[in-house]
């Protein structure tokens, strides 16, 4: 079998080294100058690989059509994954939350790995080169087009480009295109993780402030959606980090319909309100004689004080000991409950994952063949299938690949 590759991402080194090792001849076509570029910066540029959280619940950790990976992750899950790794030379280590990283702690680590995978079993590297459109002839796949007119024949082709988001890694949504000529059905593409804009000006006020261990509960119109508990921060428009990442995802559809969504911030999660305020009374009794703003140092972060001070509507130089108890019981609801609107999600440009993509009715989830095109088949994100921070979205590109490349190879 010849087979050629579009796009040396996650899915597609992983696609085009199995198709090898199967005995197919592989021709991998990446647009950029080098392989896996926007591997290289996912988490933080440290790869978070994938999860060792256990099926089924890894399935819920996949929002965006979870289900459809069952077979693809029963071939080929988080231990196959990390035991291929791990005998290719790429040592791994297991962090909070389950998350597994190489331990380098680098993603080029990663990408060296997969390549020379690839490079060990024959597949040929072409750089520097668009595809543009699969030819097909009696609906079979026979050749791939590039920008520069030049034709590669070939008996298969597995689109493997990435999504929409980060386009300056190269995942700028040709594969959609190519998908659409064939006829496939391309689902709307949204942000699926992505940092979010609020209403408040305090917010943008506290830019570059990160926060750990707090948690952030999501409302639309009254009603509780989501809760996250871990880390976030604050940026020039708005928020972003791990927990509004993942809420993001719930966010951004609630979003189209209309603008009441709220995000309430619990600064103090591990303590009750009825514990919240002993701790308040006990700082209040040590700086009795202090202003009200030189009170809350071991409270809150330097910087989030003065909003803090402000909201709470009490005087800055109020004298502590004469902070009645109604104001003081609005200070511990402020640190347990406090309230922002989102407006709207950063653009898809900023987004790590899109969600959206090719129909997964039209791929078989045993093959990763399209049902529509004879030897056309999909991996990674260009497909309908989006998940939560973690190392979920790794695994998923690497599960199809796996499937996409046996299967491309075998089916001749």
């Amino acid at each position: 079998m010849n087979i050629i590759v579009l796009g040396a991402g996650a899915a597609g080194l992983i696609a085009a080294g199995q198709a090898a090792a199967e005995g197919a001849q592989v021709t991998v076509i990446e647009k950029n100058d080098r392989p896996g570029r926007k591997l290289l910066i996912t988490g933080k540029g440290r790869c978070n690989i994938t999860n060792t959280e256990q099926m089924p619940d890894f399935l819920k950790h996949i929002p965006g059509n979870g289900q459809f990976l069952y077979s693809s992750l029963s071939r080929f899950g988080n231990n196959d994954l990390i035991n291929f790794l791990n005998e290719l030379g790429l040592e791994t280590k297991i962090e909070r939350g389950g998350r597994v990283f190489p331990v380098s702690d680098k993603a080029e680590d990663v990408v060296k790995t997969l390549t020379s995978f690839c490079l060990s079993q024959d597949v040929k590297f072409k750089y520097d080169l668009s595809a543009e459109e699969i030819v097909t002839e009696q609906g079979k796949v026979t050749a791939v087009r590039c920008a520069n007119g030049s034709l590669h024949e070939c008996d298969a082709a597995i689109i493997a480009t990435g999504g929409a988001s980060y386009p300056g890694t190269g995942s700028t949504g040709d594969g959609y295109e190519i998908a659409r000529r064939l006829g496939h059905t391309v689902t709307p593409l949204k942000p699926a993780l992505v940092p979010l804009e609020t209403k408040e000006e305090w917010v943008k006020g506290l830019q570059g402030l990160s926060l750990k261990n707090v948690e952030v509960t999501v409302s639309h119109n009254g009603k509780k959606q989501i809760s996250e508990f871990g880390e976030m921060i604050f940026t020039h428009f708005g928020l972003s980090g791990p927990i509004i990442l993942t809420v993001s995802r719930t966010i951004v559809p609630l979003l189209d319909k209309d603008k009441g969504v709220t995000l309430k911030l619990d600064l103090k999660p591990a303590l009750s309100e009825e514990q919240l305020d002993a701790r308040v009374q006990r700082d209040f009794n040590k700086y009795a004689r202090k202003q009200f703003q030189n009170s809350l140092d071991e409270l809150l972060p330097k910087s989030m004080i003065p909003v803090i001070v402000k909201l709470s509507g009490i005087k800055p130089d109020k004298p502590v000991h004469q902070v009645t108890r109604e104001e003081r019981l609005k200070l511990v609801e402020l640190f347990k409950s406090l309230t922002i609107t989102i407006t709207k999600p950063r653009s898809l440009k900023e987004a790590i994952v899109t969600a959206g993509g090719v129909s997964i009715k039209e791929i078989n989830p045993k093959t990763m063949e399209s049902k529509l095109v004879k030897g056309l088949y999909f991996a990674g994100e260009v497909v309908d299938v989006d998940a939560y921070t973690g190392g979920f979205n790794l695994q998923a590109a690497f599960s199809m690949g796996y499937v996409a490349g046996i299967s491309a190879a075998t089916s001749g």
